[in-house]
């Protein structure tokens, strides 16, 4: 037996015993998925049990460091360890802008001091972070930023407002873009901080959406004191550090909307299950054909997908590629999101209610047109792909 064949078979054993049989299977609504932080509540004793098992072992961020937390896997592992999880349809024990987000740009650019300190509780689940980068006037032109950071000495003083903020009313820091210069041309002169929410002068307010739900929120920064020791990398060089982190924020885009989280159930199976089977194949042909399309059209992602990461971890980078699977796997997830409601009729429709999951599927169909948005919108990735993939003038 090979070493990795040890591992997975090791790996099987402990997930089959460790992982409570009600973290198996897909959700039956978005708020079953498991968010950490200081302000969390677990839905059950379950869920925080799944969290913690994982978090000891750092399987929730697999290939980060074992003296930052992580579980220290090589490539190979940890796309067994991605195997098995999916065998068993475990959930994933923790959703985390620190870890699909903040985590690789800490590793890259933080101090050993702010990896200690943020990486372990990140990992823990006990940090919930949000991201500070859109702004009112800059959004896709975001290096057009003006939330300032004025240098006082031992402390930054930050002013200015943020928008589009996920989730900011829930999180307990965020890390944030800010203009430290206000002289250098507007690539130059941006820094990059990590701000407590429970800093005096930071305040949220949400943002309602057309689904009803709230995600989104505008944060306001008033006389706001951050310690120097929060800055992240070189002061006026945090624009370096927010492209690389918009290339990982891309990419977790697209694996959770284009491949979609673990444990979720794909639209076939949910269409067997409603629809039912006529000689052995469902029995709406015209649904069948659509379904058969977006099955394809799925693999051919989820191939292109690792192919992009293992180069990544290979240390090729993902660069423009990260604008292609944005733009795919958001594209990707609104034709399943739109092929969930025709699965479902007419209950497709219902907004509230046990019997509808409170609207979890039209609720779902309008959050996916936003996906087309956030981290990018479709009409920037695709002015990427033309100019640095397909090498189009422009």
């Amino acid at each position: 037996m090979s070493n990795l064949d040890e591992f997975r078979s090791e790996t099987r054993a402990w997930l089959e015993q460790n992982c409570p049989a009600s973290m198996r299977g897909a959700a039956a609504s978005g708020t079953e998925s498991c968010w950490g932080g200081r302000k969390w509540v677990f839905a059950s004793e379950e869920q925080r049990l799944w969290l913690e098992r994982m978090a000891a072992r750092g399987w929730t961020a697999p290939q980060w460091p074992r003296a930052h937390g992580g579980g220290g896997l090589d490539k190979a592992e940890a796309k067994i360890l991605g195997e098995e999880l999916a065998r068993l349809q475990a959930r994933a024990p923790l959703e985390s802008f620190g870890i699909s987000m903040l985590g690789p740009a800490l590793l890259r650019y933080g101090s050993e001091e702010q990896k200690q300190r943020f990486l372990p509780p990140i990992v823990r689940g006990e940090i919930r972070w949000c991201q500070g980068y859109s702004e009112p006037n800059a959004g896709s032109d975001l290096a057009g930023l003006q939330t300032r950071a004025e240098d006082r000495g031992d402390h930054f003083l930050v002013n200015g407002q943020k928008v589009w903020t996920s989730y900011a009313d829930k999180a307990d820091w965020i890390f944030c873009l800010v203009r430290t210069d206000v002289e250098a041309p507007k690539h130059a002169g941006i820094s990059f901080l990590l701000i407590d929410m429970k800093t005096p002068g930071v305040s949220t307010r949400p943002i309602r959406l057309i689904s009803g739900n709230s995600p989104f929120c505008e944060t306001f920064f008033d006389n706001v004191r951050v310690p120097k020791e929060n800055l992240v990398g070189e002061l006026n060089k945090g624009w370096d550090i927010a492209k690389y982190l918009l290339t990982h924020e891309r990419e977790m885009i697209s694996g959770l909307f284009g491949v979609g989280a673990p444990g979720q159930a794909a639209p076939a199976g949910i269409a067997v299950q409603r629809i039912g089977l006529r000689d052995g194949r469902l029995a709406d042909a015209g649904l069948r054909h659509d379904l058969a399309r977006h099955s394809i059209d799925a693999e051919a992602f989820r191939l292109t997908l690792g192919r992009v990461q293992d180069e990544a971890k290979a240390g090729v980078g993902t660069g423009a590629a990260s604008s292609l699977l944005k733009y795919y796997g958001t594209e990707l997830n609104k034709k399943r999101q739109e092929l969930l409601m025709a699965i479902h009729g007419a209950d497709g429709l219902g907004w509230e209610g046990e019997r509808f999951a409170e609207g979890f599927v039209p609720r779902s169909w309008l959050r996916s047109k936003g996906n087309s948005i956030e981290g990018g919108t479709s009409e920037i990735q695709l002015n990427i792909i033309a100019r640095r993939i397909l090498g189009l003038p422009g």
